[in-house]
């Protein structure tokens, strides 16, 4: 079985531009979050971890019928938010519409979880991340500076709105936990398909 996803990967201009974002947002961190490589960095459209091995080939041609049905689109990388208060992310904008009309597709099947919204995620909380110390009691204000630092980085990039790109493919991707720099997962594209045919 295979851990796969489909994912659009943002120009270099939009990326370059959210790392330079990003260099200050790092600076506050310190060693708080893991972040990800900015080589594997691609908006995620579905997830599914249990693609058997010799499924790609089907999986690619039913991505493409799909996609032929979707036009290309202008994105542009916006906003950000978190996950569960330990992954932070990055939003989209631009044609959110249209990209809702593709995401709204059975992208991989039997998909693992219901879709939220199109990200991309730039970092993870650290297990070097500091950790609340214990409450004396309920009424104890002392909150978790993880959270803290969490929330201050999606203040500040809440209003980041880097440069539009066009969008004229999807990728079917693998993703391999614990392969990649720094231990993180080792994303490999699989194949890609051209929207709108």
């Amino acid at each position: 079985m295979m851990r796969v996803f489909v994912s659009i990967r943002p120009s270099p201009d939009a990326l370059d531009h959210l790392a330079s974002a990003l260099d200050e947002v790092r600076s506050r961190t310190g060693l708080s979050l893991r972040w990800g490589d900015a080589a594997q960095w691609h908006l995620t459209l579905a997830f599914r971890p249990d693609l058997p091995d010799g499924a790609v080939d089907e999986a690619l041609a039913s991505l493409a019928e799909v996609a032929a049905r979707h036009e290309p689109m202008d994105l542009q990388l916006s906003g950000a938010g978190t996950f569960s208060s330990r992954t932070l992310w990055i939003g989209v904008g631009g044609e959110v519409d249209r990209l809702g009309a593709l995401m709204s597709e059975q992208l991989l099947g039997e998909e693992d979880r219901e879709r939220r919204r199109a990200h991309l995620t730039v970092a993870r909380v650290s297990a070097r991340a500091p950790r609340a110390r214990r409450r004396r009691s309920r009424w104890d204000p002392q909150p978790d500076p993880t959270q803290v630092m969490l929330a201050d980085a999606v203040h500040a990039l809440s209003v980041y709105r880097g440069p539009m790109w066009r969008t004229d493919e999807i990728e079917l991707v693998t993703s391999r936990l614990g392969q990649g720099r720094s231990g993180g997962p080792l994303h490999e594209v699989l194949g890609a398909v051209p929207l709108g045919g």
